[in-house]
C-alpha cells in the first residue's frame, strides 16, 4: 500500500491498459480519478470495480482532444482533493492511414488527443502536484518504428515522447518526474481494428523472443513502478515494454 493517501488521474482509464493501470494503482492504495469518452457502462463498471478495492474512484466524461473540456476535470480534482500526485496520460485516438494518404483531419485528431492533451494535462496537473509528483505518458513502438497504416498516430507518439523529455527538465525543479512507457504489440481491443490483426499477431509472436504478445497488465506493472517512490531517480525516459520484439 505504498501509494496510500495519493491521488491518481488516468485518462482513458475505463478500458484496456488504462483500466489495468487504474486497478494497479488502486491496489497499491491510491484514490483514482479516471476520464472516459465513449461508454458510460464501461465507466460505471470501472468505478464499481475500483471502489471494491477500498479506495475512492470517480469517472469524468471528457473528450481529451478538446482543449476546452480538459480544465474542468482538473478543477474537480482540486475541489475534491486539493492535490494530484500521479498523472497518467493514456487516452489515445487516431485514424489508421499510410503517410501518403493522411488528411489534415486525421492528423489533427491524433496530434490533439495524443500529444496536445498530454501538454495540457501536464500543465494543469503539475500546478497542484506536491514534491514527488509523477507524470507518466503511454506511447508505442510506432513512435520510432514503421507500422503499416500507423503514420499519423506514430508521429503523434513521437511528439509525445519528445515532450516527455522537455517536461522532465522543466518540472524537475518542482520535484516531479516525467516518464513514458512505450508498449509493443499488446493484446487490447484497440489493436483489433487493424484490418490485418491476425497476420500482425502471428508476425509478432514469431519475432518476439518469448513467442507471445504482451498483456495490458504487464504494461500497467511498469506504470505502477514509475508511479511509486522506487522510481525517484528516473525521469525523461521512454521505457520499452515489448518482450524483446524491438531487439529482433
Amino acid at each position: 500500500m505504498d501509494l496510500k493517501g495519493k491521488v491518481a488521474f488516468i485518462s482513458g482509464g475505463t478500458r484496456g491498459i488504462g483500466f489495468e493501470v487504474a486497478k494497479k494503482l488502486a491496489e497499491r492504495g491510491s484514490d483514482i480519478e479516471i476520464a472516459y469518452f465513449r461508454s458510460r457502462d464501461d465507466a460505471r463498471k470501472a468505478v464499481d470495480t475500483i471502489k471494491k478495492m477500498g479506495v475512492q474512484c470517480v469517472a469524468h466524461r471528457v473528450n481529451m482532444g478538446n482543449e476546452k473540456q480538459i480544465p474542468t476535470v482538473f478543477e474537480k480534482i482540486k475541489e475534491d482533493y486539493g492535490k494530484l500526485d500521479i498523472l497518467v496520460s493514456n487516452a489515445a485516438l487516431g485514424r489508421y492511414s499510410d503517410v501518403m494518404k493522411i488528411d489534415f483531419k486525421s492528423w489533427e485528431l491524433s496530434m490533439h488527443t495524443n500529444a496536445r492533451a498530454f501538454i495540457q494535462c501536464a500543465q494543469l496537473g503539475s500546478e497542484m502536484m506536491p514534491q514527488g509528483g509523477r507524470v507518466i505518458a503511454l506511447s508505442s513502438l510506432g513512435s520510432t518504428r514503421y507500422i503499416p497504416g500507423y503514420a499519423a498516430i506514430g508521429a503523434s507518439k513521437a511528439a509525445l515522447e519528445n515532450l516527455v523529455r522537455y517536461a522532465a527538465i522543466e518540472l524537475a525543479e518542482k520535484g516531479i518526474t516525467v516518464n513514458c512507457v512505450s508498449g509493443g504489440f499488446i493484446d487490447t481491443n484497440a489493436l483489433k481494428v487493424f484490418p490485418n490483426y491476425d497476420e500482425l499477431v502471428a508476425r509478432v509472436r514469431e519475432r518476439t523472443p518469448f513467442k507471445r504478445i504482451g498483456t495490458p497488465q504487464e504494461v500497467a506493472n511498469v506504470v505502477a513502478f514509475l508511479a511509486g517512490e522506487d522510481s525517484s531517480w528516473i525521469t525523461g525516459q521512454a521505457i520499452i515494454v515489448d518482450g524483446g520484439f524491438s531487439l529482433m
